[in-house]
């Protein structure tokens, strides 16, 4: 297991390498990678802070290569002109990138945004006047809003959180140890089996038992112990005394009369 300070560096490191290894047509002029090295722990410090406002399932070296990009764009674009020291801002390039991404994931509009944060300013504002709880009529009252704009606001309102599908859910008698899925297991999977599939797979089984016992008996034991003792050709070949290349050989003629003998059944 790799100590997290070395994965920290590693997970630095392969987001820096793949960045300029990357075509940068849009970035045509090249980046002072000297600035880029000696600021990546600055890096690694901003990242490490705002590590707490991205989702838990995005990967941690996702957030570094978006904030690589940030100091890299900074090392681009520096001016030592305009009076700033290259470590502000390199620090205000790499928060905009990371903050531009937590933007970009954001699934509710800006104007519902702002209409949600009215309602939790003048929430907070009736909670400190009355000194308790606020009823719902209350707070309809004072953002002027009717039953239904209300009922409307509470769905916006309402947290939407992204889940990987390696998560668990438990049902009712999940106290009793059982009861409990994955979600990727509630997913429909295009490629399983449906109910004909499933019943045709068990009619060709059955078939290929009854075609194997008409096999010669070396051919049966070389397939039986190949496909399902889950023996190798060598180890075939050990029990029998015979060479490798022999046994390949009954292996391969036994699949062929197998195969004919489906065949010709169908």
């Amino acid at each position: 297991m790799v100590a997290p300070k070395i994965q920290t560096l590693w997970s630095i490191a392969q987001a820096s390498s793949a960045y300029r290894k990357a075509p940068q047509s849009q970035e045509p002029k090249v980046p002072n990678w000297e600035l880029v090295d000696q600021y990546l722990p600055l890096l690694k410090s901003i990242v490490s802070k705002m590590r707490i406002y991205f989702p838990l399932h995005i990967d941690i070296q996702d957030i570094y290569s978006i904030a690589i990009s940030g100091l890299i764009h900074a090392a681009q674009h520096f001016d030592t002109n305009k009076g700033i020291y290259f470590g502000k801002y390199a620090s205000m390039r790499i928060r905009g990138a990371l903050l531009d991404e937590l933007r970009r994931m954001d699934l509710m509009p800006r104007s519902d945004r702002l209409k949600v944060k009215r309602y939790q300013t003048e929430l907070h504002a009736l909670e400190q006047e009355y000194h308790r709880a606020v009823t719902t009529q209350e707070i309809q009252e004072r953002l002027a809003l009717s039953k239904e704009d209300y009922a409307i606001l509470q769905e916006k309102i309402r947290p939407i959180s992204q889940v990987p599908l390696d998560g668990t859910l438990a049902s009712s008698d999940s106290a009793s140890g059982e009861g409990t899925w994955s979600f990727h297991d509630l997913v429909f999977d295009p490629t399983d089996l449906n109910g004909r599939d499933v019943a045709e797979r068990k009619d060709l089984l059955k078939l290929l038992r009854k075609k194997l016992e008409q096999l010669p008996d070396m051919a049966k034991k070389v397939l039986i112990l190949y496909y399902v003792e889950d023996l190798n050709l060598s180890e075939i070949a050990a029990v029998f005394e015979l060479t490798e290349s022999r046994i390949c050989q009954i292996h391969t003629q036994a699949l062929g009369m197998l195969r004919k003998l489906v065949q010709k059944s169908l």
